[in-house]
């Protein structure tokens, strides 16, 4: 993929720090250069959606809150935060709604839907950041045509889920020869579809392509549950071949397994060494992405900052403790969501501690707290599942 050689924030004097933050190619290089153009980044981020969304004005003035408070890293955790779930209600603009060029949800076909407004500025440097970190591990094979099997949602015209649009985008680094979907499309919504998925494998395996399996891993796990089912003998895909999943479990959590177990499966079923399968988390309420290291460890990249909050009181939870993820990055300046409060239970560690050469800080996510009307896009995928694989 060729990155955006003209990507600049809307008004690049006040929007310096952002930009020079975002445009930081090693996602993993962190030190006092990258702290200091954080913290100047956010002070400049804060004031930009203070001056242009009336809502977090009023929040800021609410909290006591300016910009001039945020002094180091730590203080970044003081910046009023909203929920992500505040943004399935409630459309807050920084920008004017003629520049949003991007409309992206959360949900698919059933349950309350996560929406997010972007500028070409916000999704480019969202994108850009997953550049740069498919260069950082080596996956950007611009000169190797390459298989797909897609675990998300075959496109339709208008369609704007937030998973497929990135699915899709993650396309760009190694150039498709053929594409397939675990989730057909029928015209009356989207169905899963296993036997087809198995059927691409099979085909894939024998064309001598390198395959890439990006996508939801439930549908992997049943996916290989099937060929087993159906007693079908290990696929040898070929050299190259990677498994990149991302949207987790929910909605089949009594059907989870490890996810070393779902590792040893792929290798052992589709011939994908283990080194070769990772997974990224994140969201549209928040895009940076944190991608597995070799050792399946997230860790958290130079563009953004992880805190973690106290289940009770909201207050920054002690190093070591388990609690609500509050995300903070100045990249988007189209929507107030720079810092964003999660419905996700996580972690944070020690990077160090890794043993696979990256510093960062990790990130363990332990779970979703919540109830039924709690849901995400990976949840709705759930649900045709259900209706579909019994």
């Amino acid at each position: 993929m060729s990155l955006p050689s003209l990507l600049v924030p809307p008004e690049p004097a006040r929007l310096a720090a952002v930009d020079a933050l975002c445009a930081w190619p090693h996602p993993y290089d962190v030190g006092a250069e990258q702290d200091r153009l954080f913290v100047a980044g956010m002070r400049e981020i804060v004031a930009w959606h203070q001056e242009r969304s009336p809502f977090y004005a009023g929040l800021m003035a609410r909290r006591g809150f300016t910009a001039d408070h945020i002094v180091d890293v730590a203080s970044c955790a003081d910046i009023p935060a909203i929920h992500a779930n505040f943004f399935k209600t409630h459309e807050v603009l920084s920008i004017p709604k003629d520049q949003v060029s991007t409309h992206l949800t959360s949900s698919g076909t059933t349950g309350q839907r996560s929406q997010m407004f972007f500028d070409d500025w916000s999704l480019g440097s969202a994108q850009r950041m997953v550049a740069f970190t498919f260069r950082h591990y080596g996956w950007e094979t611009p000169e190797q045509p390459t298989n797909y099997l897609l675990l998300s949602y075959e496109p339709v015209a208008g369609m704007k889920i937030g998973t497929a649009f990135t699915k899709n985008f993650l396309l760009s680094f190694a150039p498709p020869d053929r594409i397939a979907y675990a989730l057909r499309a029928t015209g009356h919504g989207h169905e899963f579809d296993p036997f087809g998925a198995i059927r691409a494998l099979q085909e894939f395996a024998d064309a001598g392509l390198p395959v890439r399996i990006f996508g939801f891993p439930a549908y992997l796990h049943f996916i290989l549950e099937r060929m087993a089912d159906m007693g079908l003998p290990p696929l040898a895909l070929p050299e190259g071949s990677l498994v990149f999943l991302g949207g987790g479990w929910k909605g089949h959590a009594d059907k989870q397994i490890p996810k070393r177990e779902l590792y040893a499966r792929i290798t052992a079923q589709l011939g994908i060494p283990d080194a070769r399968c990772r997974e990224s988390f994140g969201s549209t309420e928040h895009c940076v992405p944190y991608v597995e290291c070799a050792n399946h460890n997230f860790h958290v990249p130079a563009w953004s900052r992880v805190f973690i909050r106290d289940v009770r009181t909201l207050d920054v939870a002690k190093d070591g403790q388990t609690g609500f993820l509050h995300f903070v990055s100045p990249y988007i300046t189209s929507v107030p969501a720079h810092s964003v409060l999660m419905g996700d239970l996580a972690e944070v560690g020690h990077g160090a501690a890794c043993g696979c050469g990256l510093t960062t800080p990790t990130l363990r996510i332990a779970g979703r707290a919540g109830t039924s009307r709690n849901r995400t896009c990976s949840l709705a995928a759930a649900e045709l599942l259900k209706r579909t694989a019994a």
